[in-house]
This record gives C-alpha cells, structure tokens and sequence, in this order.
C-alpha cells in the first residue's frame, strides 16, 4: 500500500455523466509514480457513455445553463470554488498521489489556482464588454454596430497529467461562464482532481449536463471517441504536439473550433549584466520545477560567455544541493517522474546526450534510495554542456528536469539561435538593463517571455504558443472570445 492515499470516494474513480457517477465493466490503475503502488480503480468510458455526455451537455446548452446570464453562471462557479477552497486538503492529497509532485508545491500553486480560476472567470464575464462603433456612411446614413457573445455550445476540453487541476479549471471556467457545456477528459494518468472537481459541482447543484467528465486513453478509447464526435462544438487541449496534429486533422473534418497549447523547447538567456545569484535560482526553478514537466520550463540555457563557466559552476552546485526525495518530505524540490514508462523516455535522451557528445555536469542517472521509492519513477536533475544546437536533444523536447548550458557572444546571435527552434512557447530573460529587456522580448517567437522572472503572470493577459507550441490564445477577454460566437449586429438609425 501506498503511504499517498486517495480520498474514499476516489478508490473506485468513476465518470461523471449528466448529474450521475457512472461506473463501467472496463477499469484500468491509477498507479502512483512515487512507489508504484495502485492508487484506485478507474472506470474507462466506453463510446455510448462519451455519447451520452454529449447529448447531455448538449441538453444543457439548450436549456437553463445556455440561456442564463454571466451572473447566474458566476454565482454556480463561485459555490464551486468555494467548496474546492473547503476541501483543500482532499484535492491536494488527491494532486500528490497522483502525480508525485512535492506536496509543498501544489499547496502553494495547484489547488491555489484552481479555486482563482473558477473566480477570475466568473468576476471577469460579469464585467467584460464588447465593441461598439458609429458609422456615418457617405449618403449620409448613419449605423451603430454592437457585438454579442453566444456560447460555442458544447466543449470538448482534454487536458494533460502534469498540472492537472491547474490544466482542467482553466479551461473548464471561462467555458463554463460563456454558457457552454463541456465534457473533460483528464490524463488517464491523473484522473483523480477531475473527479473531485465533479464532486464539487455536484454538490454546488448545477445543472446536471453542464459538466462531465470521461476516463480513458486516447486512440481507441474516450480521447478519441470525444475528439472526433460530430456533435463538439469547439475543442481545448493542452499536451504534446504529435497529440494535438491529430486532433487537428479529427478537427478539421466538422472544422471546430480549436485551442491548443502544446510543447517547448523553451531558452533561457542569461545576459553578463544579470543579477546573478537571481539568474542561477531562476532558472534551478525554470529547468527542475516539477521534475521538468511543464511544457513552459527552459530545456536550452543561453549563457553570455564571459560569466559562463562561473554560471555552470554555480548551477551545478545549486542543482546538486536540491532534496529529491517523497513529496511530503520536509524540504523537497522535487519529487518523482509521472510514471515508469515517461521515465524510461527521460533516460533515453540521458543516454543520447552522451552519444551526442554532451558533457554530463551533473546527473543523468536513477537515484537509489533503498526502499519503496525505488518502485517509482525517480531521476536527477541533469545539467549537460557541449552540445551543438542542431543535436536531437537540443531540437526535441524531453519534458525532463534537464537544461542544456551554452554560451554566447553577442545579442545577435543568441537572439538566431533561441528562434531556431520548431517550437515558440516561452522564453526567460535575465538582465539588468531594462533597455536590452525592451529591446529583446519582442525579438523572441514565443507566446510569452519573462524578464528576471518564471512562471507568473496575470491571469488577464494571452497565453499560447506558436509553430509546434500550439495555435490560439487563452486568458482574459481572450478566452472570453475563444468560448463565445460573437456576432456583428448593425443597424441603420
């Protein structure tokens, strides 16, 4: 048995389908990547249930969910919010057992933002606006045009293990407050905060249909049978880029509308003028944070040459200083891998690195601790240096914690070789001149960059990635767009 236990009514983790949870003949194991030990019994969803979640969130649409106000909806996700906020500590048990991520770490930012997306959303529609113009016409006819917001209708959201209820919420709030239904499909490795989350609105009464949650795989189970349904009005996912091609060409049959933020192969660029203490704990957390397994986490580290080799001792020794070890463990950086098979993946690129002709700093093996952890999904953090940018491990995204070092002479050139990637997710820059961070952040072809700082932003603003990182944009009035049909109206005075 696990020391990561489940709350009770997860052990047997069933689908949440019009109001009802349903269980299946088919179940799989929600294993736990910390000491391989079997968590729960999962119900996968068989075709007919995926159909009858549709036809149900299609229902909803149509009826009270889809005809009521911002306000009305906000007042369902506020109760819903509120009652994750009164059971913190089950979702996070929940979070840990599930995904090994250190349990000091998802207090502080996983359930956190999950409860703030289901606020921020509802708080954000009751005030948005739409455009509005007056038109004078050449025969002196005058028009006034006012845009509205309609819900898409029925949302397919597919969302990814890493961050689970950071991932689901996020999409399922501002979704769910533009009036659609939608139907959630976790990572078959994850499925147990989406299960909670259902919980909770059940407990909140809304109405039944609105949301709904499947399990199962991709091809040949509930992920595919719910991406290619003929009745999905729009899809969001969040996952790997091979994933999110085939979803795509499943979309474009009944062209829906999509959303996709997909991988990285972010960089990092740490500039001589840098703060430096700043810039090494920078990017420890940029590289490492959740064993690498956010697809906004730097893989290439750009260094200016001349604090190079200061740099890469320093990382080193800061990276060697992190406690990797259980989740609740006082202190712990970072915890275990998803599963066994993610890591049999990570070790491959370790191993192709040295045959690449990388320089191991640090890591690159399996830790041994000599008891049940050893059942797990461990690996160290990695630091490698020596590459040429055009080594595999340079182009492909490992979604490991390991980062790349290199140095660089000039702003042209490291500005050449941070864009001369496939994918365009994110970027980190660490300066102290605000006029090179001015300058440089809008060279860069991502969706995002951060200037001496990781993983924070507000909610407000767009988020997404481009070329292999994904297409759309979400966050603010730009997922309020997304959610919503919106319609020119025109009329002559």
């Amino acid at each position: 048995m696990s020391r990561f236990q489940l709350p009770a009514s997860l052990r047997q983790t069933r689908n949440y389908v019009d109001g009802e949870f349903v269980a299946t003949a088919k179940t799989f194991h929600n294993i736990c990547p910390v000491d391989g030990a079997v968590l729960a019994d999962v119900h996968e969803a068989d075709k007919a249930l995926v159909d009858r979640a549709v036809a149900a969130a299609r229902r909803a649409v149509e009826g009270e969910w889809g005809q009521a106000d911002a306000a009305e909806r906000a007042r369902y996700l506020y109760r819903v919010a509120d009652i994750i906020e009164r059971r913190f500590e089950a979702f996070l048990a929940a979070e840990v057992a599930d995904t090994g991520r250190p349990l000091s770490q998802a207090r502080q930012l996983d359930i956190y933002r999950g409860i703030h997306n289901f606020r921020t959303f509802a708080d954000l529609a009751k005030v948005a606006n739409t455009d509005f113009f007056e038109t004078r016409l050449g025969d002196g006819t005058r028009l006034i045009n006012y845009v509205t917001r309609k819900p898409l209708g029925v949302v397919a959201s597919i969302s990814p293990w890493n961050l689970p209820i950071l991932s689901l919420t996020w999409k399922a709030a501002p979704a769910l407050i533009c009036g659609n239904a939608v139907v959630c499909k976790p990572s078959e490795e994850t499925p147990s905060s989406a299960t909670l989350v259902a919980e909770a609105f059940d407990e909140a009464g809304v109405p039944a249909g609105v949301f709904n949650v499947i399990h199962g795989f991709g091809p040949g189970s509930a992920g595919e049978f719910l991406s290619t349904h003929p009745d999905i009005d729009a899809i969001t996912f969040t996952g790997e880029s091979r994933t999110g091609t085939a979803i795509m060409k499943a979309a474009a049959e009944g062209v829906k509308e999509v959303s996709f933020e997909l991988g990285g192969k972010n960089a990092a660029v740490v500039f001589a003028d840098a703060d430096f203490e700043a810039a090494v704990e920078g990017i420890v957390r940029s590289s490492f944070t959740n064993a690498g397994q956010v697809c906004l986490c730097s893989e290439r580290v750009y260094v200016e040459r001349s604090i190079f080799d200061r740099f890469v001792a320093a990382l080193k020794a800061r990276t060697e200083a992190l406690k990797v070890s259980w989740p609740d463990d006082e202190g712990v950086f970072m915890g275990s891998l998803i599963s066994r098979e993610h890591r049999e993946k990570v070790l491959s690129y370790f191993d192709l690195a040295v045959q690449e002709g990388a320089t191991v700093v640090t890591g690159g093996t399996v830790p041994v601790f000599g008891d049940e952890r050893d059942n797990g999904a461990y690996v160290l953090p990695t630091i490698w240096t020596g590459l040429p940018d055009d080594a595999r491990c340079m182009r492909e995204e490992v979604f490991g914690p390991v980062c790349h070092i290199a140095p660089f002479d000039s702003e042209e050139e490291v500005l050449r070789r941070v864009n001369d990637s496939a994918y365009g997710l994110a970027a980190s820059i660490w300066t102290t001149n605000l006029s090179r961070a001015h300058r440089v952040s809008p060279k860069i072809h991502v969706g995002i960059v951060w200037v001496n700082t990781w993983f924070s932003r507000d909610l407000r603003t767009p988020f997404g990635g481009g070329k292999l990182s994904g297409i759309g944009r979400e966050g603010g009035r730009y997922s309020l767009d997304f959610y919503s049909e919106t319609t020119n109206v025109c009329v002559k005075v």
